[in-house]
């Protein structure tokens, strides 16, 4: 975003005359201003926007997971067959005849023909200059989102809050020239609401979106973290004031009893959620950037969305199968799971949003690395011996901080969501290990990347 001091007005030093000093304070107090009045107007639009989709999503999701296996094995594809037929069949391609040219900018993708539904990067390309974010096309992708995630895909509600939040307040910017103006700091602050909306924690929304930012070196200025903390505040509040519970997070109410174990569990849980979630986050991105025809994309993705969802019902519940995970982790609760049974479901809801990615469903992946690292933290709560809630609050954190590669965010989402003082110390160095595990499989993956190239050259 960056909002730099006026051009050419350096920092005043003291060789410099008192007025000039005088005029660039009050140019730098006057942008702080516009970034704190942009972040009001569009964490308010943009928090409440999200929070009228998401309360849609959560009920296609609580109606889903009360459903048998009929209803696994045939709705969720279909929702996906619904958001490619949307994307790809009423959305154009830049240059396609329209008979309407109001409507192009309304359903038209720019070339390439990247993956319509990847609506985080978006957020990500544009960070820093939200003017060129395409607002216009947030229409036809909620329409997507609805049909993915509302109807029990296997995808997240984290990405459509922040793509909303943002397309929210860009759209508020976009009303004329003084409005545009305003429209860099509604957007960051939209994006934020949103995120705080859904979490209950204002620093996930806040931290969410700059670390999203950095990902395109987009500057953290005052003005941006102003914009960011606003967004986060205001999420959290509109939460608040309308008592919702947009998302259930594992709370852990039992502590390590000694240091030594707090340690243990820390690099055991840490590494296995940094690795298993990191492996997902490789074969999602892979699924995301596989240049194949939508049609071939859905027949494989609902193909294994399919049998993935048979082997979730035989080992587990329907509901383990349906939305982001909650349905898995409940599951895991309510039956004590074994480490063999919680590891297979870790695995095969892991390949799950991977296939839902594959056939191109629109959604988010953040919420589903919480239920796989969460997952993975209960495999070795019996071996640890330690409480299934703290196993899985610090499997989450560390799903977050490795498959998504968040770690602030996850910080700041283990310290809202509380528990013992030493159980937080313990999922704080969960994110530590998972940050290592996941920099390791990252040379790993580099490293068989390039022997592969080269048996490939010699051949």
């Amino acid at each position: 975003m960056g909002w730099p001091p006026p051009p050419g007005q350096p920092d005043p030093g003291p060789a410099q005359s008192q007025p000039a000093a005088e005029r660039w304070a009050w140019a730098r107090w006057s942008s702080l201003g516009i970034a704190g009045l942009g972040a009001l107007l569009g964490g308010l639009a943009g928090g409440l926007v999200v929070v009228g989709v998401t309360l849609v999503l959560k009920a296609g999701i609580d109606f889903a997971s009360g459903q048998g296996t009929w209803f696994v094995l045939t709705v969720p594809p279909l929702g996906l067959l619904l958001a490619v037929l949307t994307l790809h069949g009423y959305g154009l391609l830049a240059g396609a005849p329209v008979q309407k040219k109001r409507a192009r900018s309304w359903r038209t993708f720019p070339p390439p023909d990247a993956a319509r539904a990847d609506i985080s990067a978006d957020v990500v390309a544009s960070a820093g200059e939200e003017e060129r974010f395409p607002w216009r096309l947030a229409p036809i992708r909620t329409v997507a989102i609805l049909a993915t995630v509302g109807l029990g895909g296997a995808m997240g509600t984290e990405a459509p809050a922040a793509y909303l939040g943002v397309a929210t307040g860009v759209c508020l910017g976009d009303r004329g020239r003084w409005w545009r103006r305003l429209l860099r700091p509604a957007a960051l602050a939209g994006g934020a609401a949103g995120v705080a909306a859904l979490m209950r924690i204002p620093l996930v929304g806040t931290l969410f979106m700059l670390e999203l930012g950095r990902r395109r070196q987009a500057p953290v200025s005052a003005e941006r973290v102003l914009a960011a903390l606003v967004g986060g505040v205001i999420g959290w509040g509109i939460d608040a004031f309308f008592g919702l519970s947009l998302i259930r997070l594992v709370v852990p109410k039992e502590a390590p009893g000694t240091l030594a174990q707090a340690v243990v569990t820390a690099l055991f849980i840490g590494a296995a959620s940094g690795a298993i979630s990191a492996a997902a986050g490789a074969a999602v991105f892979k699924a995301k950037k596989w240049q194949a025809a939508p049609a071939v994309r859905l027949v494989l993705g609902v193909t294994a969305t399919i049998v993935i969802a048979l082997a979730l019902v035989r080992i587990a519940v329907p509901s383990a199968a349906v939305g982001p995970g909650g349905g898995a982790i409940l599951w895991a609760e309510g039956v004590d799971a074994p480490p063999s049974s919680a590891l297979a479901v870790c695995l095969l809801r892991a390949a799950a949003t991977t296939a839902a990615v594959l056939a191109g469903g629109c959604g988010g992946v953040f919420v589903p690395f919480l239920a796989v690292g969460d997952l993975a933290g209960r495999v070795f709560a019996p071996g640890l011996r330690v409480g299934h809630d703290l196993a899985g609050a610090a499997g989450a954190a560390g799903g977050i901080a490795g498959g998504y590669r968040l770690p602030l965010t996850a910080v700041a989402m283990v310290l809202g969501y509380g528990g013992p003082p030493r159980a937080t110390l313990t999922c704080l160095g969960t994110i530590l290990t998972a940050s290592a595990a996941a920099a390791a499989f990252d040379g790993l993956l580099s490293r068989a990347k390039k022997l592969g190239r080269r048996s490939a050259g010699r051949s």
